[in-house]
């Protein structure tokens, strides 16, 4: 890999190197949301993310969840991808506890209620229990299913997923570097609600044109801005960091009431 910006860090990047770019700020607590894209802005083909990833992608992908506390996730884009929660591997590992992390990040899953079986892999074959972020709307068999299938259930807002709660019962929770990997509703829902920190895109070099959608979805919000914070290049892919300049971000007080969406 190649850092191309800043132009002042141009260099050749080796493992060391890119893990000290894309780790998460120290002593804070940091919201980063990751996504791939084609070139022409689909985010997906046929319906799911992958065929879009490429292996610089899938590097970077890695290094999120490797550093972090938690993933965050919407219960459709965990259904439709057929995540299961992290099974880290000797290298992840070895990562994790040099940088004096949990073994295993739990997953927390952003859900009203209506997307998310109580035997659902990201359940089911996790690790560690899976935080399920609900709200109070959510009918009371299901939460009790999601429990007992062995998911900590946070009821966070009334009717609909109150997002500042929810992560702040992450946070309380000492699961500070959060790493968001979809879907766009849920990825809308969070810069509406001024939650997020970073985007970490990935420009995919294809082309898929047809009816994609585009990363961030949901009702208008005013444009939040942006600082490009890192540009790295490997076989034509290209990977983005942006920083979210914080007084320029839109206010507190966005709900989600989809299942986070793919």
């Amino acid at each position: 890999m190649h850092q191309i910006w800043p132009a002042e860090h141009a260099r050749p990047l080796d493992d060391e190197a890119l893990e000290r770019l894309y780790t998460y700020p120290a002593g804070k607590p940091w919201l980063a949301v990751n996504f791939v894209a084609s070139a022409d802005g689909a985010v997906e083909v046929g319906g799911l993310a992958r065929p879009l990833s490429t292996p610089p992608d899938r590097k970077v992908l890695q290094l999120g969840s490797d550093l972090a506390d938690v993933l965050l996730i919407g219960a459709t884009t965990a259904m439709v991808e057929g995540f299961r929660g992290v099974h880290p591997d000797e290298h992840t590992l070895a990562r994790r506890r040099r940088h004096g992390l949990a073994d295993v990040p739990p997953t927390a899953v952003v859900t009203s209620g209506r997307g998310l079986p109580p035997d659902a892999p990201v359940i089911t074959r996790a690790r560690v229990p899976t935080v399920v972020l609900t709200c109070a709307s959510a009918p009371a068999p299901v939460r009790r299913a999601w429990q007992d299938a062995g998911a900590d259930v946070v009821v966070a807002g009334e009717d609909t997923v109150d997002l500042a709660a929810a992560v702040s019962a992450l946070t309380s929770r000492g699961l500070r570097r959060i790493d968001c990997e979809g879907g766009a509703h849920l990825f809308g829902a969070l810069t509406a609600a001024g939650l997020v920190d970073e985007l970490r895109l990935t420009v995919s070099p294809l082309l898929t044109a047809g009816p994609a959608g585009r990363i961030a979805a949901g009702p208008p919000v005013p444009p939040t801005d942006l600082r490009l914070a890192s540009a790295v290049a490997e076989d034509d892919t290209l990977l983005l960091r942006y920083l979210v300049r914080p007084d320029r971000r839109p206010g507190p007080g966005a709900a989600v009431d989809d299942d986070g969406d793919a």
